[in-house]
This record gives C-alpha cells, structure tokens and sequence, in this order.
C-alpha cells in the first residue's frame, strides 16, 4: 500500500499507455504499462490509472497532481482525422496556404509534390481590411464584408474558424473586432486568431499554424471535456496538467484553447528525461532515441540541454510555435517489413499500431513487424513480455516473417527476421546522422539514452553505425517520457514581432512591448495560482543580420531589455551565427526581429530515491538466440540485479518489466548508483582486455 500524497504521469502512445507513480514522501516510483485504446483514449487513461491503483494499492484520494502526454493532437493532423473548419483573412490573401514558399523536395521534378492544404478554398472567406507591418491602419474593418464573410460561414456549417488577417501581430484590433462579431452570431464557433496563437511575421507560417490550432480545437475539447467527465464520475479531481511541444505543461483550459502547443506532446516528456539524466549522471551531450510501437524520435541534447526551436512541421504543415527539436520518423516496433517488386526489403514507415498490432501479440495481426523479428531471433522472450503480463506468440511471429520476408527472398526465418532489424537500424542511424550533421556535431562526442519499450533491443547496434562510443539505458527505460513529465514545469511561451536594429534606441522602443508581455505572462501565471516565489520570465530575441531570412534565437539575462542586456545579445548573436554557420559580421548590427517571453511557474520537483543492489549479478539464464548470421547461447540477466560494481561483456540480453536490452559482441556494460546501466564499445575501453 503506497503511503501519503502521490503524483502520476501518464503518456498515451499509439500502441501502449505508460504510467509513473511517485510515492512522494519516499521518492519511490513505479512503473506501468497498459495497452493503449484507440478508439478512447480517455476511457484508457482513467483504465490505467484503475489499474495502477488496484495493482500498487492507493485511493485516488491520494493523487495530488496528474501530468499527461497524449498523441490525441498529431495523430488527428497525421491520420487526417480533422472537423472541416473555415479561415478568414484580409481580402486578396486567401491563397496563402496554397501560395506557400513554392519550396520542392525534387528541385528537378517537372511537377511540384502535392502540398497538404489544410482548408479548402471554398472554405477560405475575405474581410476588406488592411493593416499596415507599422501597426498603422490603412482601411478600417468593412461592416458589409464582415455581414458577408459570416452569411458564408454560416451555409458553410463548420465547427470552428482560423480568423488571420493581415499585420494583426503588429495590431489586433481588427482580428478582435471580427471574434466580437462572430462570437455574436455563432456562440459555440470554436475561434482560432492568429495575433494569439503565433503572433510573428511570416503570413504563410502563421496563417499554417493558427489554421492546425482552429481545426485541432474541437478534437482537443472534445478530448480533454471527455477526460475530465470521466474523471469526475469517478469523483476523482486532482489537478490535471497536459504536456506541451515546449516541454512544459498547461491547465487543460488552455490546451483546449491553443490545441496546437501538442503536437509534440509525448515525445518532449522524453527529451525532459534526458536533461535531468544529463545532469545527474554528468553526461552533457546526449542523443536521446525514444523507440516505441510505432515511431522513432531524435532529440539532441548539448550542455546538458535540449534544443528549443521557434518553428516545426506536422505532416508538411508549418507550425510557428516553440517546440522541443524532435526528428520523427516512422520506425517503430510496429514497423510493418515486407518486399517490393524488385525484391527490396522495406520495414516500415506503415505501422500494425496498437489494434491489431504484431503478430506475436495474438489480436489478429498477420503482417511481419520488427517485434516479431526481435521474437523470432530470441531477443524477447515471449513468456516475459511486459513482466509476463502479456505472452506472445512466437509462432504466429515465425510465420508472417517468414511468408512475407524469408520465403520472397529465399531466407530462413532468422536470416529474414536480422534482414529486418538491420533495414530498420539503418533508418534510424540515418535519422540521428542528420540531426547531428546539420548542426556540425560530431557523434564521437555524444552519449545516447534508449528508452522506449524497444530502445534497448537496438540502441548498441544503432551506435555501432554512427561510431558512437556509450550508450545509456535508463532504469525508466520502457517509460521514460512519463518520467521526465514528473519533472515538468508550467511554460506558457509568448512572442511580438517587432523589427528594430540593436541600436541605442531600441531599449526604449521595446519598453511598450516588453511591458506588455509581461502583463500577460502575470495574467496568465495569475490564472493557473503560480505564488510570487515559484515564478521565472526568461526573455529571447530572435536576431539576424540584416537582410537574413532566417533567424538565431539569443537568450537575454535578467527581466530587462536594456542597453546592457541588448548589448550582450548583441555579442553572443554574433558568436551563436560563427557556431552554427561557421562566419559572423561582427561589425554589423544585428537586429531584432522577434521578442519573445516564456513564464514559467515552477512545480516543486520530486526527490527519487535510488536503491543499490548489492550482490553481485549473475545470470538468470542461459538463451539461444540469432546473431551475426549464427546461432550462440548468451547469458540473461535480470535488470534489477545490476549493482553499481556489476559488469558483463556482449552479447548477452537484459530483462526488464517494460524494455529488453540486446548488447552485441563488442561491448560492456555496467551499473551504476543510481540504478541506470551503461554500455561501451570494447574498442574505445580501456579495460577491454579484461573481457577479451
């Protein structure tokens, strides 16, 4: 029976729903999966939680604070799964979704790729209006127009409507005028403005993003309304909190209204984890690789931080928000491996996802996933899957491999099923190569932490491809990203364009605006009862040579934007654009182009705490397993008996409830003190010879 107030997170993924309970007065915390429901996402959430509670045995009375990622936002964008919704902009700018940037993936193709539209152009409406980037009205709000734009609207029967118009990060007033009036008429209108949700120049990245926010808005009410019925029929009501793209969280009221603060919900949990592991365990510079059922996310870590980023993209889609730098691809799990015409072996980016998944989970599957490679080669052991709380099927898992692999290429199951976990190793080695390689970095100085339930399976092998030399498993590691949102903070992220040069008139010309920021970082922090002594501002500016299309973001020390401050910037602009672009000008001065202010209300962080293991780790067991194209015996440790004084050498597997770890030939691995393990190539070990 757990003891006193607890905290619990829980990120719902597209194939498994993942738990941590913190007992708070012991730091204790455990660790839970449950499969996730697609079709209810809520009605799984409040499962888990039930769950959890009947199998550690704790009243909800007990739960002071609930933190939650959820996939519910960019699995709607990716799977197409969106309300109809309209937009309404200045006249002679409904085309800018369709307009673009006339960017090609193919610059040879003789025709452009098909770009994603997100609102039809019978659904695009125009207000006669104008302002001006100064913030100057040139033509006042049309009444007649607006008469006009709200009669369509009205045949048109949508639930919800993106309202941008020209300028309005420089002066609202016209976008306000037009909510006023639509509210009026339509009282239930979910109402997306664009001076709220990204206000900053650029019209077709802003017009992107507060059109995804509008057509999100339903689906993420209707969501997290669910939820909280669910939660009160069970007179359950501990504060909730939802985890943003940022890596901070928000009141479900406010996810509700800006929808699209989620499209990177889950995975930036991961990359929180990540930083307090780099912290604690003195490792600055970490690839964090999050291997689930259905996705592989890349999050680069330097000086013990992850990189935050002012723009990203959904299925094609701009999105002008702070967010966690993420690289998604499709490889998972899940992955769905098959051959083509030509006799090519393709694994993924198709996944069996949770319903009816791999074939070794019996639900029905009958396509070859690479879980059911990981089976067939002896890597999982299907009497342990998940503590032994789910057993697979090895047979179904050794059939779909070998019709839809081995028997096309004329391979054994084995052979066909390490074909396929090589295909899907490539894959992700190429994700992590790019993400380090357009930032210069080198992966000889970089660490990477496996989480994810299939992390471990392939992490040494993915570092071998890249000659990366470490390799961290985390305790966590099958619930890593629900771990790291024990550690979240409040984050709410404001920004206003405003172009000025770092000159000695900009402090005073920024005042108005700083001030102004401020006000509603207090409002906002004000709402969600943040107390004076739990508030932190941090200011940024967006700089760049005058002239740039693009922008380097400069952290500003203190609350203050002024001559001193400005003038720091000012340096570390320079020296930020020589890092990232190998040149700077630093006799010409940078300006401004956007100001922007997170407000964070910090939550009090839990004190783990860490059991050491004190005898010494012996081998469970004894496996046959396929490796390097042979069949060998490899010992099998349980996770929980590694000390901090325990090592073996490779190959050799490692249980765990949530996560199996498959070390190859080569490598060594070892405990520490805080119950993490790991993993070194022998090559780069100085003590290599000892397990020679």
């Amino acid at each position: 029976m757990l003891k006193g107030p607890l905290r619990i997170a829980i990120d719902i993924g597209g194939t498994f729903t993942d738990l941590q309970v913190l007992e708070e007065s012991t730091g204790r915390c455990f660790a839970l999966k449950r499969p996730t429901t697609p079709d209810d996402p809520s009605r799984g959430f409040m499962e888990a939680i039930e769950g959890a509670r009947a199998e550690l045995g704790f009243e909800l009375s007990q739960v002071g604070a609930i933190f939650h990622g959820t996939t519910i936002a960019t699995n709607a964008v990716l799977e197409h799964k969106l309300p109809p919704a309209a937009l309404i902009t200045t006249s002679g700018f409904r085309d800018v979704l369709e307009i673009a940037r006339h960017t090609r993936q193919d610059v040879y193709a003789s025709f452009a790729e098909t770009r994603r539209l997100l609102i039809p152009r019978s659904h695009r409406l125009e207000v006669a209006e104008r302002i001006r980037a100064t913030g100057e009205v040139a033509h006042t709000l049309d009444p007649a127009s607006v008469t006009g734009a709200l009669d369509r609207l009205s045949a048109l029967g949508c639930r919800s409507v993106a309202i941008v118009l020209l300028h309005a990060y420089a002066n609202a007033a016209h976008e306000l005028a037009l909510a006023q009036a639509l509210r009026e008429r339509f009282a239930d209108m979910h109402v997306s403005l664009s001076h709220e949700v990204s206000p900053e120049i650029r019209e077709y990245e802003r017009t992107s993003t507060t059109a995804l926010n509008a057509l999100l808005m339903p689906v993420v009410s209707a969501y997290v309304s669910a939820l909280e019925g669910r939660m009160r029929a069970t007179g359950f009501s501990p504060p909730l909190f939802l985890m943003q793209s940022n890596g901070g969280v928000v009141s479900p009221e406010t996810a509700a209204r800006y929808p699209a603060r989620l499209l990177l919900s889950g995975p930036s949990g991961g990359a929180i984890a990540a930083e307090q592991m780099a912290v604690s365990l003195g490792e600055p510079n970490l690839i964090g690789i999050d291997l689930g059922g259905t996705s592989f996310d890349v999050s680069v870590l330097t000086d013990s931080r992850p990189r935050i980023v002012n723009e990203g993209a959904v299925d094609g889609c701009p999105v002008r928000l702070p967010m966690v730098e993420i690289r998604t691809i499709g490889a998972g799990g899940g992955s769905l491996a098959r051959t083509d015409g030509t006799g090519r072996l393709l694994v993924g980016p198709e996944s069996a996802g949770a319903n009816p998944g791999p074939a070794c989970y019996g639900r029905g599957g009958m396509r070859a996933t690479l879980t059911d490679a990981n089976v067939v080669l002896g890597r999982i052991d299907p009497t342990y899957f998940l503590g032994g709380g789910m057993p697979l099927d090895s047979a179904a898992a050794r059939n779909v491999v070998t019709e839809d692999v081995g028997r096309p290429l004329g391979l054994g199951p084995e052979a066909a099923a390490e074909g396929v976990t090589r295909i899907a190793i490539s894959h992700m080695a190429a994700a992590i190569r790019l993400s380090l390689f357009e930032k210069g970095l080198d992966p000889k100085d970089f660490t990477i932490v496996s989480f994810g339930g299939a992390g471990g399976l392939h992490a040494a092998q993915v570092a071998e491809a890249l000659e990366i030399p470490r390799v961290l498993y985390p305790k966590n590691a099958g619930t890593l990203s629900a771990w790291g949102m024990l550690f979240c903070d409040i984050v709410h992220a404001f920004a206003r364009t405003r172009l000025i040069a770092v000159d000695s008139a900009a402090p005073a010309a920024l005042t108005p605006l700083v001030n102004d920021l401020l006000l509603q970082g207090a409002r906002s922090l004000d709402a969600d009862g943040v107390t004076a002594d739990a508030r932190e501002l941090r200011f940024s500016v967006d700089m760049r040579y005058r002239g740039q299309a693009y922008e380097l973001s400069v952290p500003i020390d203190g609350q203050v934007l002024d001559a001193n401050a400005l003038e720091k910037a000012g340096v570390t602009f320079h020296d930020l654009h020589e890092a990232s672009f190998a040149h700077a000008d630093r006799d010409e001065t940078p300006e401004i182009v956007t100001v922007r202010l997170n407000a964070i209300g910090r939550l009090r962080r839990p004190d783990l705490e860490h059991r050491a293991n004190e005898d010494p780790a012996e081998p469970k067991a004894v496996r046959t397993i396929w490796h390097n194209d042979e069949r060998v015996d490899v010992p099998v440790f349980e996770r929980t008996d590694f000390g901090e004084q325990d090592s073996a050498s490779g190959p050799l597997i490692v249980d765990d409830v949530h996560s199996t770890i498959f070390l190859p030939s080569g490598w060594w691995i070892e405990g520490t003190g805080t119950g993490d393990l790991i993993a070194q190539q022998l090559s780069v070990n100085p003590m290599a010879a000892l397990y020679e």
